[in-house]
């Protein structure tokens, strides 16, 4: 009697491995682009951010308008690109695209209006300093608060060459910044992990706190058991003051 074949346990993915899986499966084209055009836009702008789920640091995002007549083969979500690549791939975008820009939002006031608007704000930025000016935006996932046509793009930078553009050399800048910050708190391994929750760095927060730029209303930042001096100045204060402050500084940015 033939023996059973013991089949392999299966093992469950992660959500980041399933979207990662999902990722790989798309195909970034011009064919967001190509719509814009045929509306009657000239200057078309891909948008996108990263860091948005770092508990380091700033939230980095970039604008880039492409040179329809200048193709850089081999763009895509830079999630999906090794660091070698990313870093080639950056110095084309930056020496052949018609105009790129980087903006970002530090942890202090991502901590102040919540990392989704300071997304928003980092690429409306970016989006601002783009000259000449776009006609027309692209952006991943996103809409931003100014009057250009715009389209949000689920899973944009896997799916639009722009968007995925601008993943690549934000990506690019925002994993130098990490790396010039690793020297000064080198507890956190920032060079390696770029600020994300890796089990290393969730240990060294337990162990010895966060850092001042660490983003302190991320909850595995402010969970951790060590006091955080960089919010002492508070104790003196009442909290309804505090948030009182906070208030009066987000109205102050939208006028």
């Amino acid at each position: 009697m033939p023996s059973k074949r013991k089949l392999a346990p299966k093992t469950e993915l992660s959500p980041a491995a399933i979207k990662l899986r999902l990722l790989k499966g798309l195909r970034c084209t011009l064919q967001f682009e190509k719509k814009a055009r045929e509306s009657g836009a000239h200057l078309i702008a891909g948008v996108d951010e990263v860091g948005r789920g770092s508990l380091f640091g700033p939230v980095v995002a970039a604008a880039v308008i492409l040179d329809p007549a200048y193709r850089i083969r081999g763009l895509r979500d830079s999630k999906l690109l090794l660091p070698e690549r990313r870093e080639i791939l950056a110095d084309r975008i930056r020496a052949h695209a018609i105009a790129w820009s980087i903006a970002a939002v530090d942890a202090a006031r991502i901590d102040q209006i919540n990392i989704y608007q300071a997304s928003r704000l980092a690429m409306r930025e970016a989006v601002m300093q783009l000259s000449p000016v776009p006609d027309h935006l692209l952006i991943d996932a996103l809409r931003l608060d100014c009057d250009l046509p715009q389209n949000a793009i689920i899973h944009g930078d896997a799916l639009s060459a722009s968007i995925a553009a601008a993943s690549i050399i934000a990506k690019v800048e925002r994993d130098r910044i990490l790396r010039e910050w690793d020297p000064v708190f080198p507890l956190y391994g920032l060079a390696s992990n770029k600020g994300y929750s890796t089990p290393h760095h969730i240990a060294a927060l337990r162990e010895h706190g966060p850092s001042p730029l660490h983003r302190q209303s991320f909850a595995p930042v402010w969970m951790n058991p060590v006091p955080q001096e960089v919010l002492g100045f508070m104790l003196d204060e009442k909290p309804e003051e505090v948030l009182e402050e906070i208030a009066v500084e987000v109205n102050e940015a939208a006028v």
